[in-house]
């Protein structure tokens, strides 16, 4: 049976990506924790609908989040990597209007939701972690409706890419080379952008012989991320410490 990371040993929290916590802070976030939990790709974390009584962070592992309709069609809302928070919405709802779905085995940190609360009361410090949370999804959703809703395929493509291997790479995911090994395949992209899987399929193609990116067997490498930007109209933003929880 693997042990439970201790939070003052946390691998993330090594990392200079995320911001550090004071010895109180840090402290008042191992109580918080109740365990971690391992998946295996294509779990369920959390399902649509449904009233959870725990909230995690990511703590290593691929997953996205989904919206379905009845018929099984589906809009992938975004994708989950180390750091993220996921079921902060069940927290301040009741109930999740969207699925968490791995999509490698994940490890996650578990929180029991009524924790959230006592968070807010007796670390009000560590309550910018969960606003800031909740602002980047707003974000996150705001940038998928822009693009679903103005850009071309080529621009819904280009932003989605640079926004995933951007994040991917910041914590530490990318090798050497600046190969990404993404577990994302073209359905993915398709569902997360509204498009079809022969058009995704096309577009990519084009990109790769105009040389802007390599993507074979989930190993991607965008090789001009200067001709990406200016295909997707977005400018880089200097990096900031990530809250981490």
């Amino acid at each position: 049976m693997k042990s439970i990371t201790d939070c003052t040993a946390c691998p993330l929290r090594k990392s200079e990506v995320f911001r550090s916590l004071d010895a109180r802070e840090l402290g008042f976030v191992a109580s918080m924790k109740s365990g971690e939990m391992r998946v295996a790709p294509r779990t369920r974390v959390l399902d649509e609908g449904v009233n959870s009584p725990h909230v995690f962070t990511v703590l290593s592992g691929w997953g996205l989040r989904e919206k379905s309709l009845a018929d099984g069609r589906r809009q992938i809302l975004n994708f989950v990597l180390p750091g993220d928070l996921v079921g902060l919405q069940a927290a301040m709802f009741d109930a999740m209007d969207h699925s968490v779905e791995a999509l490698t085995d994940m490890t996650l940190c578990v929180f029991p939701r009524r924790e959230i609360q006592r968070l807010f009361h007796d670390r009000p410090s560590l309550g910018f972690t969960v606003v800031w949370h909740a602002a980047r999804n707003e974000r996150l959703l705001d940038a998928t409706l822009m693009s679903v809703g103005r850009c071309t395929a080529r621009e819904r493509i280009a932003r989605a890419l640079l926004t995933i291997y951007g994040k991917a790479r910041r914590i530490g995911l990318s090798e050497a080379d600046g190969t990404l090994s993404a577990p994302i395949t073209q359905q993915h992209l398709a569902d997360a952008l509204g498009l079809s899987l022969v058009h995704t399929n096309r577009t990519l193609k084009g990109m790769v012989a105009d040389g802007l990116l390599k993507w074979r067997a989930s190993r991607l490498q965008l090789c001009d991320e200067d001709r990406m930007r200016d295909i997707a109209q977005m400018e880089a933003t200097a990096p900031t410490a990530l809250p981490l929880i």
